[in-house]
């Protein structure tokens, strides 16, 4: 029986096809193994998006080739975005990869396993491997198997694949093929599934999540798959990732308002304040709107969080722009906030752009937004001391002071700050009544009540 190596890089929805990889392969008789030393196969799946994505998709592939050497390695298979993307490149400049696959192609990747000779399509040779990318392929619905590789009492969902939005900075339309909505009952099957697992917590992912179903001519389909989700027993939250303005509609803000299981939490990508930058990154919305949804949003949800994203240093953005961006960040007072350097992408219409900015001063203005955002968010955290909250227990941490980390609705697993609790005799997975004793930047602290 072949062991299975996986090493998994980038956002949550690649975590989803590694999953379904991974329960393909187990499926099959494989047994997938942590030690990438004891692998027969090591499958790498990277991300594509920008440049530290990409530099750091190729380090893990040069690691993972060592155990060819040092190792039982016997196949080193790369897929996801950055094979679909630089297929021959990778093939040329790593020789040691055996096979390319592309983004979402689960079959290929067990074909490849299986067979020195895939039957169809050709293999096609460069170097001393093979690439084996075609169109994006995403295969997969409630009854394709899948092991879960996050904690057993949370899961991503993916509701839909690929994007037909045209931002200017970004690639990955090209990588993963238009956005194409999953059917809803087989969504909620997989929801049930999950559920009957043990997962308490569901987070729903895609490129454009806030879009499912416009591309079947729904204009509410977000709304009345959440309407659903709802009704299913054992799940206890529901959260929003990946949520684009454009289709945040007055329904959806109603529903997370008044339904118990949705998390008061919206995960709202908005990329720039000034209006000259968002048209010129192609974005549908400008700063009045944006502002507009904002206020509406807590206006009918108080006590929501929302996380945003910013580019800084896109081409041609100016000191004035950009002191446009930090007034912006300091008025709005985002609870969770992250920031990216603008990473020139070839293929890319922001690629082309005349007045491209240095490194140095993108670094600059992210590190200056982050600053704003440190006292901002120790400002939102000191609102919650004395307080009650709700928290999802995670993971030992091995302090001395603090020995169990969790979460509340507001922190997102992985991207936002944690809940420190004092000793106590709860379980990973349990949802337990937290008093918040301590605010920290991103972080806070709190005793478990009566327990």
């Amino acid at each position: 029986m072949k062991k299975i190596g996986m090493v998994s890089l980038g956002c949550p929805k690649n975590t989803v096809d590694s999953e379904i990889v991974l329960g393909n392969l187990t499926d099959k008789g494989y047994s997938v193994t942590s030690d990438e030393g004891d692998a027969d196969v090591i499958i790498v799946n990277t991300c594509g998006f920008i440049d530290s994505a990409k530099e750091e998709s190729i380090d893990a592939i040069l690691e993972m080739a060592e155990y060819k050497k040092k190792g039982n390695c016997q196949k080193l298979i790369v897929m996801g975005c950055l094979s679909q993307r630089y297929k021959d490149e990778l093939l040329k400049e790593i020789p040691e990869i055996d096979y390319l696959v592309g983004a979402g192609d689960f079959k290929s990747v067990e074909e490849v396993i299986e067979s020195e000779n895939p039957p169809n399509p050709p293999l096609l040779k460069g170097g001393r491997g093979g690439f084996w990318v075609r169109e994006p392929v995403f295969d997969f619905n409630e009854n394709t198997p899948r092991i879960l590789t996050t904690p057993r009492y949370t899961a991503y969902v993916k509701i839909a694949e690929g994007c037909s939005n045209r931002c200017s900075f970004c690639i990955i339309p090209k990588i993963r093929g238009p956005f194409k909505s999953r059917n809803v009952d087989s969504i909620i099957r997989e929801a049930e599934i999950l559920s009957d697992k043990g997962v308490k917590e569901l987070n729903l992912i895609s490129q454009d999540t806030t879009m499912f179903s416009a591309d079947t001519g729904l204009k509410s389909g977000l709304s009345e798959l959440l309407k659903r989700l709802i009704k299913i027993d054992g799940v206890r939250w529901i959260r929003l990732l990946y949520c684009y303005p454009t289709f945040l509609n007055d329904d959806l803000i109603e529903i997370m308002k008044n339904e118990e299981k949705i998390c008061k939490y919206l995960d709202l990508p908005l990329q720039h304040s000034h209006d000259d930058i968002l048209k010129a990154m192609m974005r549908q919305e400008r700063e009045g709107e944006i502002r507009g949804l904002i206020y509406r949003i807590r206006d009918a949800i108080p006590d929501i969080a929302i996380r945003t994203a910013f580019i800084v240093g896109f081409p041609g953005e100016t000191d004035r722009h950009f002191e446009h961006l930090s007034s912006f960040v300091k008025e709005m007072k985002f609870e969770h906030l992250g920031v990216f350097t603008y990473s020139p992408e070839e293929g890319t219409r922001a690629f082309e752009l005349p007045n491209q900015i240095s490194e140095d001063k993108k670094n600059e203005r992210r590190d200056a937004i982050m600053e704003i955002q440190k006292r901002v968010s120790l400002e939102k955290n000191k609102r919650f001391i004395g307080t009650t909250q709700d928290v999802i227990v995670e993971e030992t941490t091995g302090s001395d002071e603090f020995l169990i980390s969790g979460r509340m609705q507001t922190q997102a697993p992985e991207i936002d700050g944690v809940v420190y609790i004092e000793k106590s005799e709860v379980k990973a997975g349990e949802i337990i009544s937290v008093k918040i004793t301590k605010a920290m930047e991103y972080d806070l602290v709190g005793e478990a009540k009566n327990q």
